[in-house]
Formats: C-alpha cells, sequence, structure tokens
C-alpha cells in the first residue's frame, strides 16, 4: 500500500497531529512539496501534502485562508501540514476554519520535526510500495510462467491472472471469439465485448484500449496478442478499479507468454501445414494407403469419416487469410480436425462434413455476401470458394475436380460460395451467363436478328415456339398465332440465312442453347 496521512500521523518519530479533516486521513500521498508561496497551485500536480509554515499568508485572515484552501483543494492536494514555532507558534483558527470548511486534512508539525523528515518518511514508504509491487510482479511471473509451460492451456494461465488482478480475464482468437475465461462465470461477460475485440484486432499490433461493461461496474483493459501485421488474439482482464503496479507486472508478463505461446502455435502450425500438404498430395495421387499412414493420429481422424473438399481462391495469397482464420478457428472451438493447405493463391481445405467448419465456411461466405463492398467499382468478391460433395480418402481426385467446378460458377456468378451439390440438383442454364457462351449465342444469332430488323418477318420468334414445341408445326404456330405454312417458310428462312439444317439434332440443340443464353443475358425468360 502506498503512504496515506493516517500512515504519516501513526509515524512515531514525526509526531505529527491532525487538526482538521480527521475523516480524511486514508487519502494516499503521491509527494510531499514545501512552499511558502502565496499560490503554489502552479506547481502542483495533485496528491501531495503541502508543507508550509505561512511565512508570505496573512493566515489570521479567514478570507485569505478560505480562497487559499479552496485553491489547494481544487489542485488535488491531498492534505497541508503546518510547522508551528516559526511564523506562528500555533495554527492560526482562519486556517483551522478553512481547512474543515473544505474538508482538506490539516495536520501539526512541531517545531522539532523538519519538514525533511516527512519527506524522507514518505520517500522511504514509497519505495517500499514499489518494492512490494514488483516483488509481487516478478512473483506472478514466475506463476504465470510455471502456468503457460505446464501444458495445461492458456485456461491455467488466466485463473493465475485472474486471481492476481482480483478480477477476471478472457482470452479471444483473430475472429474475436471468445477461448476461454477465467473464473467460468466470466465467459458471458467477455462475450458481450467482442465487438470491441474486433475494432482493436483491425488497428496496427500491438494495440490496446480500456472500455467499460454495459451491464456492470467493471474495468476492462483489452490488449492485442502478436508481433506481426495481424493480430493473432486478444487479452481482456476486467477489475474494479485501475490496475497498480504489480497487477501491471501481472498483466504485462500474460501478454507476453501468450504472444510467445501464439507464436509456437503458428509455428506448429507450419509443420502441420507441411504435413498435411504431402498427406493431400498423396490422396490426389489415388495413394490413399500411404497418405493414411503419413497422416498418423494427426489426420488421420478425418480420413475415417466423409469429409469436404473445399478451394478457395484470391487475386493475392493474403486474401484468403481471414477465411482461413475463420475456418481454424471455428476448428479450435469445436475440436474438429482440419486439413489446410495454402497453394499460392489458393486455399485447400479437407474437413468433417456436417461439421463446425463447413457451417463457419458457409456463414463467412453470408457475411461477405451481405458486407457492403470496399470499393464502388468491385463487382466480384474478394474470396470465392467451391465446395465438393461428401467424399472419402479414395475419391479426393473427384472432390478436388468438384471442388474446382464449382469454384469456376462462384467466380462466374460473382458468389462467394458454390457448392457442388448446387450445379448437379440445379439447371444447366445459369451457367450459360459465361461471356464466352453469351458470345458465341450473339454470333449465331445476329443474322437472324439483322433479317428481324428490317422487318422482313420475325424469324427468331418464330425459331424459338418451334424448339420449344419440338418441332410440332400445329402447336408452334398457334402459339404464334399464325398458319402452318407460313410458319414453314420461316423455318425454310432460318436455314437458309444461318446455312445450316434444322433436321440436325446438333444444330436445334446449339439454337436452343443459343436463344436461352441471350434470354439470359437480356433478362427475358
Amino acid at each position: 500500500m502506498p503512504p496515506t496521512l493516517a500512515s504519516l500521523v501513526q509515524h512515531s518519530a514525526l509526531r505529527l497531529t491532525v487538526r482538521a479533516g480527521a475523516d480524511r486521513l486514508g487519502t494516499p500521498v503521491r509527494w510531499v512539496h514545501a512552499s511558502e508561496l502565496a499560490d503554489p497551485v502552479p506547481y502542483m500536480e495533485g496528491g501531495e501534502l503541502l508543507l508550509v509554515t505561512a511565512t508570505n499568508l496573512d493566515a489570521r485572515d479567514p478570507g485569505t485562508m478560505r480562497r487559499y484552501v479552496q485553491r489547494l483543494a481544487g489542485a488535488g492536494v491531498v492534505g497541508v501540514g503546518f510547522g508551528v514555532g516559526v511564523t506562528y507558534d500555533d495554527i492560526p483558527a482562519a486556517l483551522v476554519d478553512a481547512a474543515e470548511e473544505a474538508g482538506l486534512p490539516l495536520l501539526e508539525v512541531p517545531r522539532r520535526t523538519p519538514f525533511l523528515a516527512i519527506s524522507k518518511a514518505v520517500s522511504a514508504a514509497i519505495a517500499a510500495d514499489q518494492y512490494r509491487s514488483v516483488t509481487a510482479g516478478f512473483e506472478a511471473q514466475r506463476e504465470l510462467t510455471r502456468a503457460a509451460v505446464a501444458g495445461d492451456g492458456p485456461t491455467a494461465l488466466l485463473t493465475r491472472l485472474a486471481a492476481h488482478i482480483d478480477g477476471w480475464a478472457a482470452l479471444y482468437d483473430s475472429s474475436g471469439a471468445v477461448l476461454t475465461a477465467a473464473p467460468d462465470w466470466a465467459a458471458r461477460r467477455a462475450a458481450r465485448l467482442t465487438p470491441e475485440v474486433e475494432r482493436l484486432r483491425d488497428r496496427p499490433a500491438p494495440a490496446s484500449a480500456v472500455v467499460g461493461d454495459a451491464e456492470g461496474d467493471d474495468r476492462v483493459e483489452l490488449q492485442t496478442l502478436g508481433t506481426g501485421r495481424r493480430a493473432r488474439g486478444a487479452l481482456a482482464v476486467g477489475t474494479g478499479a485501475a490496475l497498480g503496479t504489480a497487477e501491471r507486472y501481472a498483466v504485462n508478463s500474460a501478454v507476453a507468454l501468450l504472444t510467445l505461446t501464439t507464436a509456437r502455435s503458428r509455428a506448429l502450425q507450419g509443420a502441420e501445414q507441411r504435413l498435411g500438404a504431402a498427406v493431400l498430395r498423396m490422396l490426389l495421387a489415388g495413394q490413399s494407403d500411404h497418405a493414411r499412414a503419413v497422416a498418423g493420429d494427426l489426420y488421420g481422424g478425418l480420413l475415417d469419416a466423409p469429409f469436404r473438399l473445399l478451394i478457395a481462391e484470391a487475386p493475392v495469397p493474403a486474401g484468403t487469410e481471414p477465411l482461413a482464420e475463420a475456418l481454424d478457428a471455428a476448428a479450435g472451438r469445436s475440436g474438429e480436425t482440419l486439413l489446410m493447405v495454402p497453394e499460392g493463391e489458393r486455399l485447400v481445405v479437407l474437413a468433417v462434413d456436417g461439421g463446425a467448419v463447413v457451417a463457419a465456411c458457409a456463414a463467412y461466405a453470408r457475411a461477405e455476401e451481405e458486407r457492403p463492398p470496399r470499393d464502388s467499382g468491385a463487382e466480384e468478391p474478394d474470396v470465392v470458394v467451391g465446395l465438393s460433395a461428401p467424399a472419402g480418402p479414395i475419391a479426393v481426385s473427384a472432390a478436388y475436380k468438384q471442388a474446382e467446378q464449382a469454384l469456376s460458377v462462384a467466380r462466374r456468378r460473382g458468389r462467394v460460395l458454390v457448392e457442388h451439390e448446387e450445379l448437379a440438383a440445379g439447371s444447366v442454364l445459369p451457367l450459360l451467363a459465361d461471356d464466352a457462351v453469351r458470345a458465341f449465342a450473339d454470333g449465331m444469332l445476329r443474322p437472324l436478328q439483322e433479317h428481324d430488323a428490317k422487318g422482313r418477318g420475325d424469324l427468331v420468334a418464330s425459331l424459338r415456339a418451334w424448339l420449344s414445341r419440338h418441332g410440332q408445326w400445329d402447336a408452334a404456330a398457334a402459339d404464334l398465332g399464325v398458319h402452318r405454312h407460313t410458319l414453314r417458310y420461316r423455318m425454310r428462312r432460318v436455314e437458309e440465312i444461318l446455312g445450316r439444317s434444322l433436321d440436325d439434332p446438333d444444330v436445334r440443340m446449339e439454337l436452343w442453347l443459343a436463344l436461352k443464353a441471350t434470354a439470359a443475358s437480356s433478362g427475358t425468360p
């Protein structure tokens, strides 16, 4: 504890007597300052015990003393020590009354007690308090280090930290989700601060912030973890008051240890990625038995159940990093095995079918599609993802092709995520939105459209009606409201203009797809 006015009064060698403000002696004393100025306030910082003999003051004048004391109290002075036997044999009543009125403690300093003795006593007490704080901080550091290396995970470290700061602590992953908290009841309180963590995460690391808990009296400090460009997580500590020196040591030690743990985890993840890349290459080569042997306990469980293969692509390698972090966080929370391999601009992932990682990918895609574009001129999403159908170890090559096909469709449609099941269960018509298909359709139908534009007949509409009726003359003519002979004439003109026979099924198929592609691009049914 820092020195207080009460501890100075109880110091037998100082022989101080309380003359006013006895109910406020518990205030800490930051320093001692002696001044005979009529107005020492410009030279005060707050928290001082001011020592005076009133050499330049009319201490008997009530008005002067009232103004003097009010100025001191307003500046944060915690008390006045008045040395008697120098200018005045006793503390003037005007000063005592003014101090009582302002609630400012007033101490009588006897003639035989030099001001220097009071300064030394406060200095010694402050030094002793700092030593105790540093000692407690080092002890906290040792305990936290033992917890960090014990292999029990960050929960043990947070438990020790919460005890040292007499509050609570929580650890967040890079997405802002709560990984663990101590005590257990703090998890819900920490979850309310996720938006604050997300805002802090967007600032250059390391970053920190002090926030308040809207539903409690906590003072919460947030600090990012990691030394790189992006934060790898965050630590929150909640206390009832500002952190003291010992508590600050403990928090700084926890940040350093968690940062080291994060860096160690990143190195381990790199090794796991290299092993995962080898397993993936073996699976794609059809060597499922060898892949299972190499996977061992790390990835073997993933190969024992149906999984999905996911391919994500972005213009630059870092573009897939937020998705990778989201998937990794989902795997960490659920305990699922995740095989994730960066491949240049791509990210290849094997994840449990129906698990938390696949769900996190879908949630990420929904959030990205709902997010306003960062660039008003950008039409394509930052990341596109293709997801295969459920597969097993012997079908990874087919799953990879499925994911690539879904990825290609996602890119053409401007979608963030497309699943292969959508392609298998849906219509082929959405695939006609490709630029090359539209160019083919425009080139094939342009002669007929130019003919119709000159007012020589409605060949395009007649062709569409005839094809939609599978070449049935009467039905198609009825749809158009013309005689079947008129329709026959128009179809002969189509053959003449195009130089192709409508008896050829390939020609009919190409013309029908061209009509559908043209309709899709123009928005007509």
